[in-house]
């Protein structure tokens, strides 16, 4: 007898199992919940040579693209508040009720939020959330829309959530594709203008023609910006490489780039290949500060996940998260700066000469950086750091008037205006 032949049951005991099965799916989907949580926590997808861990669920775990969407989603929310795992576990809530509730799920609303949520429905949930948290009315419109005009063969994008993207590509048959997309005006006039500009190529101005040779064009000006292609490459010159070390040759990076297969280089253990191909970095495979050269087999491409893995593995991943902070603090410091009005190249000196200094804050670091583009200048606030002078913001070589430099230091840097103000007078 078949295992799904359930003919032979009785109505109560079909009922019985039906709830049986439906509450062991239930404490199975959270503990699958929590499993992907964690396994995402500690990024052990990069080890299995997936990028992320939506291409983790969809290659290793063969979920489907939406299904691992919404998992990951539910998994990262349940990691947050954990009482969410106990209410999908006994029925309360389910996975759409969480999607919904996720944008409002703060610590002090998510348990009486989640408890008036329960063993509801997704549109009754909606009505909740649009009585609790009400948006305004949309303005009355009517835009017309362009009917679909190309068709092209591209590869299919990322699965967004909903709703869904304005631009589809959908298989027809064996190498064919649909592509519907809506455009704007902008975008019509620069249609309109590369078919009249190809007329004598393509005298029948086929779209689809006139997208594939846009996208060659594009593609020629990608390569050659992130690849160093061109159609006559150079040796690389001994300027070229007595250079920083950080600094890879474009003769390394053509070559790089066409040994690796413009894919992400990583391989797992079991000699799976990550198949990422975009966000793609070159790679020093002994890191710079430990003697390594920018040679075509000490260089190789890797996404930007497992170059941040590999760089953990090496450093560790405390050391790494620090650089990462210290990082985005000078990238803030340098935006301050050009701010004021100094050059980008300015910007990026002064941080360098004042990174010994022992600032640990963006303001400190910036008045740091100050003390380096205006050295002749320097005075003590009331808490005693030490301040390039305010003054010379409003007349040094920022071409900007003194209101503006306050407003664009105090703005990304939230520093007191008034202070600005008051040492600048």
């Amino acid at each position: 007898m078949s295992t799904y032949s359930l003919t032979h049951l009785s109505d109560q005991i079909l009922l019985d199992g039906l709830s049986a099965l439906l509450a062991d799916d239930r404490q199975t989907a959270a503990a699958l919940l929590a499993y992907i949580a964690e396994v995402d926590a500690r990024k052990l997808y990069l080890p299995a040579a997936c990028p992320s861990m939506h291409a983790y669920c969809v290659r290793v775990l063969h979920l489907a693209e939406d299904a691992a969407y919404k998992r990951i989603t539910v998994a990262r929310t349940a990691r947050r508040f954990p009482v969410i795992f106990a209410a999908l576990a006994d029925g309360r809530l389910h996975l759409s009720a969480v999607g919904l509730l996720v944008p409002h799920l703060t610590e002090d609303s998510a348990d009486e939020l989640i408890a008036a949520a329960s063993h509801r429905s997704k549109a009754e949930i909606a009505l909740l959330l649009a009585q609790r948290y009400p948006r305004p009315d949309l303005p009355t419109t009517l835009h017309p829309l362009p009917a679909p005009a190309l068709s092209v063969e591209l590869a299919p994008g990322r699965v967004a959530a909903a709703p869904p993207p304005t631009t589809t590509v959908v298989p027809l048959a064996p190498q064919r594709f649909a592509l519907q997309l809506t455009i704007d005006q902008a975008t019509q006039d620069k249609l309109v203008r590369a078919q009249a500009l190809l007329r004598h190529q393509l005298p029948s101005g086929d779209l689809v023609q006139v997208v594939d040779r846009a996208l060659d064009a594009l593609l020629d000006d990608l390569e050659r910006k992130k690849f160093a292609a061109t159609p006559r490459p150079r040796a690389g010159t001994a300027r070229s490489k007595a250079r920083n070390a950080r600094h890879i040759p474009n003769d390394v990076k053509r070559a790089v780039h066409a040994r690796d297969g413009e894919q992400c280089s990583f391989v797992s253990e079991d000699g799976e290949r990550c198949t990422s191909r975009s966000f793609l970095e070159f790679d020093h495979v002994d890191p710079v500060a430990l003697g390594g050269q920018a040679t075509v087999d000490g260089t190789r491409l890797l996404c930007r996940a497992h170059n941040q893995f590999a760089a953990e593995c090496t450093f560790g991943t405390d050391f790494m998260q620090a650089r990462r902070a210290q990082a985005a603090m000078e990238a803030d410091v340098i935006l301050g700066l050009c701010g004021l009005g100094w050059s980008t190249a300015d910007a990026r000196r002064a941080v360098a000469q004042s990174a010994h200094l022992p600032a640990t804050t963006l303001e400190k670091r910036l008045v740091a950086a100050l003390a380096v583009l205006c050295p002749r200048s320097a005075t003590r606030c009331s808490d005693g750091a030490t301040v390039a002078a305010w003054a010379q913001l409003a007349v040094g070589p920022a071409p900007t008037s003194r209101k503006h430099c306050v407003a664009a230091l105090s703005l990304p840097l939230r520093l007191p205006v008034d202070f600005l103000v008051e040492d600048s007078s």
